[in-house]
């Protein structure tokens, strides 16, 4: 199998080989040992090794055990998901643009119970008004080259922002307070955009603090990311939303956002910084 034409996921793909290169040596058996083990070829071994061939999760189960490795089987298998599922993004994004990309989120939306976002760049997608969601699509969209279907993927938004009035779940948000300053759109449109931030603020199930530019901070700012649960990360990447699934990898992000939420304004501090970012656009 030749190389992924996206970076991203190569990059995943090549990781894991590398995962399941180092089990086996530090099981200290051959690439022939394994396949007698495991009841395969030697060369469908090398080509897992090298990521010419993405390995099954049975595939995955039998190596581990033969390494006697069993602790790594679950990490690996949700990395191998992981790298099947930016396949799949990637493509999509390719074809159908960005619409479909927001549709393809909405039962994960409905089936979540407690959101945590965390974002340093713009106003997370979730509190975005229509202008400020037209603004910030077009220019991804302009970026990526993909087809151009702004207004419709503003308004799967729109539709998938739904959940947040719904009382059963529970939002978290850590804010940058660069985001709040950055211009991404017109003047009027980033006003409107600010003042429904305050708004959403009254929400009963919306929690959002704001790290200030002159907070002691215990953690630097990180590219963006949001926790669904306790099960999955979305973490943005420059050519992907990269999906991790992996209990350690989700730990760690659960990790972070804890850390940069301990260093947030909240409250009337945060509807100051707030305040303040709309009395600089005049």
């Amino acid at each position: 199998m030749p190389p992924h034409s996206s970076s991203h996921v190569q990059k995943a793909r090549e990781d894991l080989a590398g995962r399941l290169r180092e089990i086996r040596k530090d099981a200290g058996i051959s690439g022939r040992e394994l396949a007698v083990r495991c009841g395969w070829s030697e060369s469908k071994s090398s080509r897992i090794e090298n990521a010419r061939t993405p390995p099954s999760d049975a595939d995955i189960r039998a190596w581990c055990r033969a390494c006697l490795a069993d602790d790594q089987i679950a990490d690996l298998i949700a990395a191998n998901r992981q790298s099947a599922d930016a396949h799949v993004q990637w493509r999509r994004l390719q074809r159908s643009g960005l619409r479909r990309l927001q549709e393809t989120a909405g039962d994960l939306y409905q089936q979540t119970r407690t959101f945590r976002v965390y974002v340093s760049d713009v106003i997370p997608g979730f509190l975005q008004t229509s202008g400020y969601a037209t603004a910030l699509l077009s220019s991804i969209a302009d970026f990526r080259g993909t087809p151009d279907d702004v207004s419709d993927a503003v308004a799967a938004r729109m539709r998938r922002n739904a959940v947040l009035s719904n009382g059963a779940r529970r939002f978290s948000f850590v804010l940058e307070e660069s985001v709040l300053r950055y211009r991404l759109c017109g003047a009027e449109t980033m006003a409107a955009q600010l003042g429904h931030l305050l708004g959403v603020m009254d929400l009963q199930n919306v929690a959002v603090g704001i790290v200030p530019f002159s907070a002691q901070r215990t953690v630097w700012p990180m590219p963006t990311f949001t926790i669904f649960d306790d099960s999955r990360v979305h973490a943005d990447t420059l050519d992907a939303a990269s999906t991790l699934t992996q209990p350690s990898q989700v730990e760690l992000y659960a990790r972070a956002f804890d850390r940069l939420a301990r260093g947030a304004a909240r409250g009337a501090e945060a509807r100051s910084l707030i305040a303040g970012a709309l009395a600089s656009l005049d």
